[in-house]
């Protein structure tokens, strides 16, 4: 496993060079510049020259990509054309709130899917099993922005148990601020976890493997948790990872609903400013959290099937 792992990890440099090359060439691409979005109608042609000069911009681009690679090779992302500060220590403290979201998200999704997921598959056809299917089909209807300013207005602004904004200071505190935005984007993750999850048990529980086990006089209960959810959290365990990068992607879109100051928001407001060192340091962040937890989604399969052998 550990030589899978150090293969994987050499695997994903041409990956994330390429992210690096279609990022750096895409954002050129957009209309506008940092100069022209900095100064706005303000701005005259010698000063807009001038910025560019001074950042560099004025280069070709093959030349400003090369003085991108070589600075990342150092782990230096430049400074922030349009805050004026290094992105590091602009954009590391909002990752942790963007993080911070994805963690308490994992957690709500897995306390959703899998009690939903077990008990629709064990009482098939049933009442519940109707119901947790009805709902979860409406739930994967809706879109998770529109999903999140429903429950800020029931929950915040007419129920007040949760607050509208912030991230709170203290631990409980945040959790608390962090609830509404994690079970937004939960609960769009959670639907196809739950059908998926409900799909494998199952098929799990037809199994011979299962079938031997109850002629030996094991209890139904033991049956379904040691041996058939086993085998069913694969699939679900794939579709949880593959699902990281729609998470992501979330939180950028719900850090600004909820005012959350986390670098999702800060990505947004730098593509309008056409900040190009701040976009490109988040984007390529995202982009490796995600090869990253693909990655480990892969070596969870050998602690959840020990037939799964890394060559």
């Amino acid at each position: 496993m550990s030589r899978y792992i150090l293969r994987r990890l050499v695997q994903l440099i041409p990956v994330v060079f390429g992210i690096t090359l279609v990022l750096f060439v895409m954002l050129r691409l957009l209309p506008g510049d940092p100069a022209s979005a900095m100064l706005g109608d303000r701005g005259t042609d010698e000063a807009v020259a001038r910025i560019n000069q001074q950042y560099g911009l004025d280069q070709p681009i093959y030349v400003q990509y090369i003085y991108y690679l070589r600075n990342l090779a150092t782990l230096d992302m430049g400074d922030s054309i349009r805050y004026q500060v290094p992105v590091a220590k602009l954009l590391l403290p909002r990752l942790g709130v963007s993080l911070s979201i994805v963690a308490v998200t994992l957690v709500l999704t897995c306390i959703i899917s899998l009690p939903l997921g077990l008990l629709a598959a064990i009482w098939k056809d049933s009442l519940f099993d109707n119901a947790v299917r009805s709902v979860m089909m409406v739930m994967m209807l809706m879109p998770s922005f529109w999903v999140g300013i429903l429950l800020l207005i029931f929950f915040s602004v007419q129920l007040g148990l949760f607050p509208v904004a912030g991230m709170g200071d203290g631990l409980l505190d945040t959790l608390w601020h962090l609830f509404l935005p994690a079970l937004t984007i939960a609960l769009s993750i959670a639907p196809v976890l739950i059908r998926a999850l409900r799909a494998s048990i199952l098929e799990a529980l037809d199994a011979d493997y299962v079938r031997t086990a109850r002629a030996k006089g094991l209890r139904d209960q033991a049956v379904v948790i040691n041996h058939a959810l086993r085998n069913a959290l694969i699939p679900a365990t794939t579709l949880l990872g593959l699902s990281i990068g729609g998470l992501m992607g979330g939180t950028v879109i719900l850090e600004k609903v909820f005012a959350l100051p986390g670098a999702g928001a800060l990505l947004i407001d730098s593509i309008g400013a056409r900040d190009y060192p701040v976009v490109q340091a988040a984007t390529l962040i995202f982009a490796s959290l995600v090869i990253l937890v693909n990655l480990i989604t892969d070596v969870v399969y050998s602690v959840l099937d020990p037939r799964v052998r890394f060559g």
